[in-house]
């Protein structure tokens, strides 16, 4: 089964990029393959940089609490003490602090998602791929993380952000639609 043919799209630096498409039209896959979970059939991919990935389901640990993940996870990026700033600073960012020391297995749904979030930006990356990062935020947070994805585009960071809904298309740079295993410009 072809879930993806001749899909080709360059991100350059401070760009957002919005990726829609149906249920079963591979933007979920094609986010893998950008990251190496999959190994596409052919043709290549080609990234520089230090990437981020906020896959659609959780990848936190239940059993630990959220200062706990944010300390293993510094310690798989490699990261210096100063990762205990930026992870206050994404904290306050999305309106989590309180749940610092919380086991992530007690959190709301919307809780978890910002969780998953905060850790695919940690290592400051210089590509952030999303998959349906808002998923679950109230509105609020959902205006907060497009006021962080502008901060990250004029800092030149580049994000590609799959999702269902582009509810305003004048936050991305280019919006793209997966149809029939082929990307198009919308």
């Amino acid at each position: 089964h072809v879930v993806l043919r001749d899909v080709s799209f360059q991100v350059t630096a401070g760009q957002i990029i919005g990726i829609v498409g149906e249920n079963g039209s591979g933007k979920s896959t094609l986010l893998r393959n950008l990251v190496g979970w999959l190994t596409p059939t052919s043709g290549e991919i080609m990234m520089s940089g230090r990437f981020g990935y906020c896959p659609q389901e959780e990848l936190i640990f239940e059993a630990l609490t959220v200062n706990e993940n944010f300390q293993y996870f510094s310690a798989a990026y490699g990261l210096d003490d100063r990762w205990k700033d930026v992870k206050a600073e994404l904290l306050q960012w999305l309106r989590f602090s309180e749940h610092e020391y919380a086991r992530v297995s007690t959190l709301s749904g919307g809780t978890k998602q910002k969780l998953n979030l905060a850790l695919a930006l940690l290592h400051s990356p210089d590509i952030l791929l999303l998959d349906e990062p808002y998923s679950g935020f109230d509105w609020d947070t959902y205006l907060r993380f497009w006021e962080y994805a502008n901060k990250l585009r004029a800092e030149g960071k580049s994000i590609v952000l799959v999702t269902h809904f582009a509810y305003d298309r004048s936050s991305f740079d280019a919006l793209l639609e997966l149809k029939g295993g082929t990307i198009e410009c919308v």
